[in-house]
């Protein structure tokens, strides 16, 4: 035995007797009198006070804490981040490098890379497009070298950054998430074209059981069931209208649709998944991975007050009103799950996506319609009173050009802006609408809002105007834009509960709002960015404004808060939406530094946060410092930053 083992041992052996020799002096007493006393009762462990409630803040206030600097400007090197508490670390994919970047925040204001995860043990040229952590616990949607082939869930130690195993899952899997109990993984199997749309996966739903992680098993939830069905759904208002491969009719309803992002209610029973291009959401039963419904999400009317939008980046100028006869796909990108008087809510960001298939093959422009598929275009171009031919060899998509000669906006709608039939002879015309000052320069799809039969085939008119069998004219009652410039509370069937209407783009032009670390340079002056452009004022008013793309919840006390990234402008808006039908707006905080240098590719290493993409919210309880914070992968910038959550609380009532 050695000494220092010893000498504790005799400490402790002296401890007990000094214990026992007082125990017995009490035993004892101090007066013949106590000698049929009894012996008083032992003394009870006192119950552990249960842990402080929360405290709920009346408002946050976002900050910088610290930032992980990739390096790599405007190459998605920072994207979907996950955080693990008991490692203290967080998982941020780098799309560039097709791996995860794994980040130390034992000190969340100084992240240290400290190691990768990569996907090349499963398949050669394999890439990781997405991260859940739950439990120590990490999944990776790992897509393969061909996108259009199946794809893979990858499971890894989050301490020791060991794999586990590994399932085949569908095409493309994009976002996955934990259900709330960590024992299974749903991933987005997004299923896109290839870029000729020769190939075009069905999209599905992997649901993986990983109660043994060592052995996880796989369902998918497919959407075979629905083909056939096509034109019912497209009479309820899901968009489907994806080519077939040989460019000659349309595409499956289990092709068309493109699963993207996945929110799972808090009883993990049922999931809600985006299907952005068809501006709907899948409804999935978990138990049975079956898709019980298809939830088409309607419209935004931007010709209602309130709903306004900025349509044009030409001239630049602050311009927010609302446009009759222009409607909004809400298109949303990511979607959270959370309950309110007893109910489940869901939040989306209302991105919107035109699928733009073939965009850089010349022969695709040049009319193969084989090639690919566009079905962006400005509205100054679709309803040009010298018809389509003159964007031939352009912009023009050869599947437009086949279906008529010309389109022409439907005057009852659109004659606020000048759109007649009395001008020109007799011929109807698109009068100023299609001035670049009013709706010119708007991109819309041209798929929709012309008026057409009960089959869906277009309603032909001819030159005056009027309705015409032998017509080649298209009549637009209605011009449909991407995105709604806006976040939204629906509810668990896909009805609208809530929307931020035109708040996002009307409080970025207000004399209140201020960007910059420090908030110290004025919003309006840099008023609808593009995220990887300098001195941009309006840039991005012709396409889909600040663009919303990734939304997070965090619950603080009895409050829910929303975080929301906007894309090209960036920055996160905050709002508490404890109360479903009356979401407020709390805050927004941008941290990019460089607005002014045009070319932002050259101040780089200086320029900030730029390009939100992922969020990720981490409670004050799992977190390093003991403060809530929320974690941002910001793809232009290749950075992330680690932001500060701060409570607010009103001052006590004297």
């Amino acid at each position: 035995m050695t000494p220092e083992r010893r000498f504790r041992l005799n400490a402790c052996a002296r401890a007990i007797a000094a214990c026992s020799l007082a125990l017995a002096l009490a035993a004892c007493g101090s007066s013949d009198d106590d000698d049929d006393a009894p012996a008083p009762a032992p003394e009870v462990p006192a119950e552990p006070s249960p842990p402080e409630p929360e405290r709920t803040p009346d408002s946050l206030k976002l900050s910088l804490l610290g930032r992980f600097e990739t390096g790599q400007f405007d190459v998605s090197a920072a994207e979907i981040p996950a955080f693990d508490p008991a490692t203290r670390r967080a998982f941020v994919v780098n799309a560039l490098a097709g791996a995860v970047d794994v980040l130390d925040l034992s000190d969340p204001a100084k992240p240290v890379r400290v190691g990768g995860l990569d996907a090349s043990a499963i398949a050669a040229g394999a890439e990781v497009n997405s991260i859940a952590v739950q439990d120590g616990l990490i999944a990776l949607a790992i897509q393969a070298a061909n996108k259009t082939d199946n794809g893979y869930v990858g499971l890894y130690r989050a301490d020791t950054l060991e794999p586990i195993a590994h399932v085949g899952v569908g095409a493309l899997p994009d976002n996955l998430v934990f259900t709330p109990d960590g024992k299974t993984v749903l991933v987005a199997n997004e299923g896109e074209p290839s870029d000729d749309y020769q190939i075009d996966p069905e999209g599905s739903i992997s649901i993986i059981d990983v109660s043994d992680p060592a052995r996880p098993t796989v369902r998918t939830a497919g959407f075979s069931a629905w083909n056939g069905q096509e034109q019912a759904l497209r009479d309820k208002g899901v968009r489907l209208f994806g080519p077939n491969a040989a460019g000659t009719g349309l595409a499956s309803a289990a092709q068309d649709l493109e699963p993207e992002y996945i929110a799972v209610s808090p009883d993990g029973a049922t999931a809600w998944v985006t299907l952005q291009e068809n501006n709907a959401l899948a409804k999935l039963d978990i138990a049975s991975a079956t898709v019980t419904d298809i939830l088409p999400l309607g419209y935004k009317d931007h010709g209602q007050p309130g709903n306004g939008i900025d349509a044009s980046d030409d001239p630049a100028e602050l311009d927010i009103r609302p446009r009759p006869g222009v409607y909004g796909m809400y298109m949303p990108d990511a979607i959270a799950a959370y309950t309110a008087g007893g109910k489940t809510y869901l939040a989306t960001a209302n991105e919107g996506d035109a699928r733009a298939w073939g965009e850089d093959d010349p022969a695709y422009w040049a009319g193969d319609r084989s090639k690919g598929f566009v079905e962006e275009f400005r509205v100054k171009h679709l309803v040009h009173n010298s018809g389509f031919a003159r964007r031939r060899g352009d912009d023009l998509a050869p599947q437009l050009d086949m279906l008529a000669t010309r389109a022409i906006l439907n005057p009852e709608v659109f004659g606020y802006c000048g759109a007649n039939t009395v001008a020109n002879g007799g011929t109807t015309t698109s009068g100023a609408c299609r001035d670049d000052a009013e709706l010119g320069r708007l991109q819309v799809t041209w798929t929709l809002g012309y008026r057409t039969n009960a089959d869906g085939s277009p309603v032909y008119f001819n030159a005056s105007g009027a309705e015409d069998p032998a017509g080649s004219i298209l009549m637009y009652d209605r011009l449909y834009a991407f995105g709604a410039r806006s976040f939204s509370i629906w509810d668990e069937d896909g009805k609208l509960v809530w929307d931020s209407g035109d708040q996002f783009e009307r409080y970025l032009a207000s004399d209140e709002c201020r960007v910059g670390p420090q908030r110290d340079i004025a919003c309006k002056t840099y008023f609808n960015s593009g995220h990887n452009e300098g001195n941009a004022f309006d840039s991005r008013s012709d396409a889909k404004g600040p663009e919303p793309e990734g939304i997070e919840l965090g619950r603080i006390g009895e409050k829910t808060f929303a975080f929301i990234g906007l894309e090209r402008m960036g920055g996160i808006m905050v709002y508490d939406v404890t109360d479903p039908q009356a979401p407020v707006f709390v805050d927004y905080y941008n941290s990019r530094v460089d607005w002014s240098t045009r070319d932002t590719a050259s101040v780089a290493a200086t320029a900030g946060d730029l390009g939100p993409e992922g969020l990720k919210f981490v409670p004050a309880s799992q977190s390093p410092n003991g403060q809530a914070l929320l974690i941002v992968g910001n793809e232009v910038s290749g950075t992330t930053a680690i932001y500060n959550v701060e409570q607010l609380f009103a001052q006590a009532a004297h």
